[in-house]
């Protein structure tokens, strides 16, 4: 923005644009869910065939092994992936020949090729964090690492292998950055799907041969389907990127973008912002802005990650590996509706809510620029301060209609989760064990893993609601709210080692103990997350447009909810269905399950 005579440049607000980027966020949420399914079924299938090769123990330890995995990759790709979400176009071009090109559409191609070069090259940083984790992170667990779990067959081949992993799948991450970034989201279906499907067939592979010819191979069998997950993943996300850069003229190998003496050529009226524009990159590569912004949020990152794998580092610590197995098991079969459901619409919730209040509205003529040249250079000092925080321009806060959008879009998705959280109260302590016992078999259902379960259905309606609540946030939150809530989450991450230590150590609850920590955690954030929303809503629109969570919940019919689930609960039990026990009629408990569900399913 800006030109010569102090003319300011703005972009203003294409409504058709808006609505082609809620259509494809909504289409995007849709075929992420569809894929997840599909993959799920997938793995959900290989899992109970696995199931019967593994014991309790070995499941634990593959459980440590894929969160070493799963850390080294946070820790180099989640803040830079939020950061690049929230990068808007780059359209800072200077002078009259800047803003003649922008009204062709070679200029139009020029800077969607700059745009995605910026995106590419901050996504290679992902790879020399990933390396840096991984030996990092992997060292320290082979040295703190307990006898029992140090024990496991080519423990350290499992982990080496897992690393390798890691940063194979890292690989990708410059082309998968610039696909999400330009709402592509049918390269990522493609590419989880393959991937998915060859870590089931090695795994399972690995696993029945081993099997066959009586050799103990541990964790292996995970360690190698996980690599060749990251191998399909990176081929096929790399020929989808490779394709688009060649055909939008962008790279994807790193690219200086910035000339250091890009000022030297200028006029000297367009000197000033020759040199805002040269410092907009570190080192002519990197857009500041974004960089700044992953630095803020690398903090609540490390906080973020504790908390999410922070039930396998507490389990890690005060008990076995017998009981990792067994919570691992019921921890897997807890959040598959997370992960096929809740996951997806978070992902797309968070790009839709960042392009949705993203937006600008202010635009200024030429006879007013020139007129008013010198509020028009203390304008330019607002706009670049606020691009060098990451920040929108005072004249640049989002609309009221988009806030009005935003906010009516965010109950209803909440709303949505609030009832789908109803028909897992109600059902989940009583049919999920009992399908466990099915699919697992009465063996796992008789350790414990069907309590647990039980257990964990109270705890996903706060797991759903903290996702996009925090997804929210993230849309939205400037580099001081980032710090504000990366200390609030530390407290939270307090707690909950401190309620961790009571229910497993002083009460001695075991796994059921665990999930109420993650409880108390959760309701910490949810409320963290609510209070943050309503004071943005305030704010942005002058107390205009607000939100609350009563707006949420309709309060007539959750007391008819509660009633008919206080009956529904009575009947399941007076037909002789517990929650969480083993059961010696699985059938027909299932059958009073399914029977007594329906008219309630109705009632919803």
């Amino acid at each position: 923005m800006g030109g010569n005579d102090g003319e300011i440049m703005t972009t203003t607000t294409d409504p058709s644009s808006s609505s082609q980027s809620q259509g494809s966020a909504v289409r995007g949420a849709s075929l992420l869910i569809v894929l997840q399914v599909a993959s799920r079924a997938v793995t959900f299938v290989a899992n109970q065939l696995l199931l019967r090769f593994l014991t309790a123990q070995l499941l634990g330890v593959s459980t440590q092994l894929e969160v070493y995995y799963l850390s080294v990759l946070f820790f180099a790709r989640e803040s830079l992936r939020v950061a690049i979400q929230r990068q808007g176009p780059m359209t800072t071009t200077t002078g009259e020949s800047s803003s003649k090109d922008n009204k062709n559409n070679d200029g139009k191609n020029n800077e969607s090729a700059r745009d995605s070069q910026s995106v590419v090259n901050v996504g290679h940083l992902a790879l020399a964090l990933g390396l840096a984790a991984a030996v990092g992170l992997g060292g320290a667990y082979l040295k703190y690492v307990d006898a029992a779990t140090a024990a496991t067959p080519h423990l350290d081949t499992a982990l080496y292998i897992y690393g390798l992993a890691a940063v194979v799948e890292l690989l990708s991450e410059p082309a998968f950055v610039v696909l999400q970034h330009r709402l592509r989201f049918g390269p990522r279906a493609a590419a989880e799907s393959y991937a998915t499907l060859i870590r089931c067939v090695v795994t399972f592979g690995a696993a029945n041969w081993a099997w066959r010819r009586g050799c103990d191979w541990g964790a292996l069998p995970f360690a190698l389907g996980q690599l060749g997950y990251g191998l399909g993943l990176s081929g096929v996300y790399c020929g989808y990127g490779w394709w688009l850069a060649s055909a939008e003229r962008f790279s994807l190998f790193p690219k200086q973008i910035a000339q250091p003496d890009q000022s030297q050529s200028k006029k000297s009226d367009d000197k000033v912002t020759s040199d805002n524009n040269s410092n907009s990159y570190a080192l002519g590569y990197f857009y500041r802005p974004t960089l700044n912004l992953a630095a803020s949020m690398t903090a609540q990152s490390l906080v973020k990650h504790i908390l999410t794998q922070g039930d396998t580092f507490l389990v890690s610590i005060l008990s076995n590996p017998q009981a990792q197995g067994v919570y691992a098991l019921a921890n897997n079969y807890g959040s598959l509706l997370a992960r096929l459901v809740f996951q997806p619409v978070e992902e797309s919730s968070r790009n839709y809510f960042s392009k949705l209040l993203a937006a600008t509205t202010t635009t200024t003529s030429d006879d007013e620029a020139k007129a008013t040249t010198s509020s028009s250079n203390k304008e330019k000092d607002d706009i670049a301060t606020a691009a060098h925080k990451n920040l929108p321009p005072s004249s640049s806060s989002p609309s009221t209609q988009a806030l009005v959008k935003a906010r009516t879009d965010l109950v209803s998705i909440l709303h949505a989760y609030l009832l789908l959280s109803v028909l897992i109260l109600t059902l989940g302590p009583f049919g999920a064990p009992l399908l466990v016992q099915l699919i697992a078999g009465p063996a796992w259902a008789s350790s414990g893993a069907g309590l647990v379960l039980a257990q964990y259905c109270l705890y996903l309606p706060l797991l759903a609601l903290n996702g996009i609540a925090e997804a929210f946030v993230s849309s939205v939150a400037a580099e001081a709210d980032v710090h504000r809530q990366s200390l609030w989450m530390a407290a939270f991450s307090v707690a909950f080692a401190a309620a961790g230590f009571v229910t497993l150590r002083v009460l001695d609850l075991g796994a059921p103990g665990l999930v109420y920590a993650n409880a108390v955690n959760m309701l910490g954030r949810i409320a963290w997350s609510g209070a943050f929303i309503k004071r943005y809503f305030d704010r942005a629109s002058g107390g205009k447009v607000r939100f609350g969570w009563a707006d949420v919940v309709s309060r007539g019919s959750m007391g008819v909810y509660i009633a008919s689930t206080a009956v529904l609960w009575q009947v399941l039990m007076l037909c002789g269905v517990s929650i969480g026990g083993v059961s010696t009629r699985i059938f027909r408990d299932l059958f009073t399950v399914c029977a007594l569900a329906l008219p309630y399913v109705g009632l919803v």
